[in-house]
Order: structure tokens, then C-alpha cells, then sequence
């Protein structure tokens, strides 16, 4: 395939960015999205030229490093996957893909693709947690009985990868799939009754305090989700502030 590539460059936060058009040729349908963007870097490198910044780190879709907004959509046309998931099928010869970075202004751009989300750590490192006790009096966690349905909605929480794919999606940039994701992944275990309150409250208001907008139901944050994260636990996670506020 011959492609046209609209991407954006920005040399850093400070600088005034840009959308600049390249061409890419004799791109094979079964590469994924990131060896297609390894391909444009190596054409620009042996030009002279400086290649796109942009983030990686597994390309199994585990990390969610991959942040890239193409043609309009976090990850991409596919659903359920991360832009490294992405294959080069999903397009057409002779098309243009327009690449850019996460937009939202609790995700600043560091340089082209790259984005900041070190606002989803602060988020985490303020109750997305559990103290535990390792005096050696510590219970065995096959000692606490679980429901299979808790054991199951928990784990469907906790494979939220963090990648801001519900952010970039948002027209509020709303990190609440996120955060109701974190929470919920403690919230159905009995491992996370002890700090519940104190969770919720520290991880919502460090989610303001961010800057990241409301949610308006729109539900765009769960069709983008490359891991299908449900709204459930946008709900979820209001029912246990209105709980620790209560």
C-alpha cells in the first residue's frame, strides 16, 4: 500500500505544532500500525530528517504506551484494540491517515505523539491501593471467600491498562472510566473495605485537581476502551463517594 501520512509534529510543550504530510510506500497489510510508523522513521532518518516521537513499549496491547489518535479515533478504527493491535488491513491503498496525540489538557504534549499522563500515576498514588499487614500475622488471600460474580466484575476492572484512550474520546476529557476502573477493582474485594472511603474520596479529588472534566454520559469512554472497561463502574465509583460522603 502507498499511503499518505498527516501527523502532528511539535518540537515540545512550549513550541507551536503543526500537521505536516508524508508518504509512505509498499506498506504490507499485515504490519501493524507501529511497524508502519517504524518504516516512516526510517525513511526520515536516512534522509536526514528527525523521526516521530511517539510512544511504545510491549506492542502486546498490555502497557498502554501506544497513544495515538488516527483518523479521528483513540487507537484507531478497530475496536477493542491498542494502536500496536492495529493492522495496516484496517486501511486502503491510496489512503491518508491523519495521526495525532491525545488531546487533552491534563495529558500536555511532551514532543509530536508523546503525551504526558503522568496524571494517571498522581491518580493512582493518591488511594488506588491496599495497606497490608506484614507483621506476619497476614491472611491468607485463599482464606477469603470471594463470589465468582465480585471475583469476575473486579477483574474486568483491573484490566484497565491506563491508556487515556477514554480521555482523548471525551468531549470533557473525563478520566472517570479511568478512576471508576481503580476503584472498582478494589471496591468488590474484601482486601479493599478497609480504606474504601478514604479511596474514593483521595482518587476523585486528585482527579479534579488535574483537571480532567465531568462525564456526561455519553459513553464514547467505553466504546473506545481497547479493554471494553464498562460504564458500571463509572457508576459504581459514585455510589462509593456518595457512600464516603455519607
Amino acid at each position: 500500500m502507498n499511503l499518505t501520512l498527516r501527523i502532528w509534529r511539535q518540537k515540545d510543550s512550549n513550541a507551536k505544532g503543526q500537521m505536516v504530510d508524508y508518504k509512505v510506500t509498499e506498506i504490507s497489510e499485515h504490519m501493524s500500525f507501529l511497524e508502519m510508523m517504524d518504516v516512516l522513521n526510517e525513511q526520515l532518518v536516512a534522509k536526514g530528517e528527525e523521526p516521530v516521537a511517539f510512544d511504545h513499549d510491549c506492542r502486546e496491547g498490555i502497557c498502554g504506551m501506544c497513544s495515538m489518535y488516527i483518523n479521528g479515533e483513540a487507537h484507531g478504527p478497530d475496536r477493542g484494540v491498542t494502536t500496536c493491535q492495529l493492522h495496516m488491513r484496517m486501511f486502503k491503498d491510496g489512503d491518508t491517515i491523519t495521526i495525532e496525540p491525545f488531546r487533552a489538557a491534563a495529558f500536555p504534549v511532551i514532543k509530536d505523539l508523546v503525551v504526558d499522563r503522568t496524571s494517571f500515576d498522581r491518580i493512582q498514588h493518591a488511594g488506588g491501593y491496599i495497606s497490608v499487614n506484614t507483621s506476619g500475622n497476614t491472611q491468607d488471600a485463599n482464606a477469603l471467600p470471594i463470589s465468582k460474580h465480585a471475583a469476575d466484575e473486579a477483574m474486568d476492572a483491573a484490566t484497565c491498562i491506563g491508556c487515556g484512550a477514554c480521555v482523548a474520546t471525551c468531549k470533557n476529557s473525563s478520566a472517570m472510566l479511568f478512576v471508576g476502573a481503580k476503584v472498582s477493582q478494589y471496591a468488590l474485594l474484601p482486601q479493599g473495605q478497609v480504606e474504601a472511603a478514604d479511596r474514593v474520596k483521595n482518587m476523585v479529588a486528585q482527579m479534579d485537581l488535574e483537571g480532567f472534566g465531568n462525564c456526561t454520559n455519553t459513553g464514547a469512554c467505553e466504546i473506545e476502551c481497547p479493554k471494553g472497561i464498562s460504564l458500571e463502574n463509572i457508576a459504581r465509583m459514585n455510589r462509593e463517594l456518595m457512600k464516603a460522603n455519607i
